[in-house]
């Protein structure tokens, strides 16, 4: 882990996952001001997050938002604080917050039920320093 990594926002995602990998990449052309690093949640980094907090280490369907020290955020709200992080059109988001958290989690979970026959899988290259923000 790279020295500053307590002052970034930490997205673990499902690696095995074609449409988690495909918002990982979408996220990291936005991440303008470079506060995202990336764990998948099958790895060292991730399940250490699991396990420190209790959480299964064996179901991988569920997005984490971690900023260290302060709290964590999972499935929809914290793909709603990705897209407000951001910034730009896509604080936009924030309208999302409205809906009340069980719904929006119901179409994250069909989505994540799903999402193996969304996406195929692709091997994706990040770039130099892409590849310095993923653990």
């Amino acid at each position: 882990m790279q020295k500053n990594w307590e002052n970034k926002y930490i997205v673990f995602f499902d690696g095995d996952c074609g449409v988690c990998n495909f918002w990982v990449q979408w996220i990291l052309e936005r991440d303008r001001n470079d506060q995202f690093l990336f764990a998948s949640l099958q790895s060292e980094f991730g399940q250490k997050f699991l396990s420190e907090r209790g959480l299964a280490t064996d179901v991988f369907n569920t997005m984490y938002l971690w900023k260290p020290n302060q709290y964590y955020l999972i499935k929809s709200r914290a793909v709603l604080q990705i897209a407000n992080l951001l910034g730009g059109i896509y604080k936009l988001s924030g309208i999302g917050k409205l809906i009340p958290k069980f719904l929006s989690d119901k179409v994250y979970d069909i989505i994540s039920r799903n999402r193996m026959k969304l996406a195929n899988q692709k091997c994706y290259l990040p770039t130099p320093h892409q590849r310095k923000k993923i653990y």
